[in-house]
């Protein structure tokens, strides 16, 4: 995603497009939930943009620097389930790139703490797999359309 076409939809899977999306939490404004910290730390993986997701990392588990070279080619993002209670979030979510000609997720349960009124990505629990979508499902690409209209026989 060219960051300077702001008229495209976000990564995110919000629908909206990304000036009115997760543009607003990349250049500064706090994320108002968890879950929206996460589809733009998601967005922030798609852009490879290392310095947002390093600034929105806590203090207490962030790692000194970030490489995203050799990150996959992320096409969508489905968010399972997402919570705050006070001060503490969760986000449970799938990421879906390419792999060669299949498809593979990353699936993640995300703690967030909030702090000085800013939310900050803490640790998660990760799995990864191997995709098979089905015909009908929707397609990984993150098109909307049914698999086998879309990347099925790409």
């Amino acid at each position: 995603m060219d960051a300077t076409n702001s008229s495209v939809l976000c990564p995110c899977g919000s629908a909206l497009k990304y000036e009115r999306c997760c543009q607003l939490w990349h250049l500064g404004q706090p994320a108002p939930a968890p879950e929206a910290l996460m589809r733009s730390r998601y967005t922030a993986f798609v852009m490879k943009n290392a310095d947002y997701l390093l600034a929105t990392w806590h203090s207490e588990t962030r790692p000194a620097e970030l490489d995203l070279e050799g990150s996959p080619e992320w096409t969508s993002l489905q968010v399972v389930s997402a919570s705050e209670s006070g001060f503490k979030g969760k986000v449970h979510f799938r990421a879906f790139y390419r792999a060669g000609e299949g498809w593979r997720y990353l699936e993640e349960r995300s703690d967030f703490i909030k702090e000085g009124g800013r939310w900050y990505y803490l640790s998660g629990d990760t799995s990864e797999g191997q995709l098979k979508p089905g015909r009908n499902d929707v397609c990984p690409c993150g098109s909307g359309r049914k698999y086998k209209v879309c990347c099925l026989h790409k």
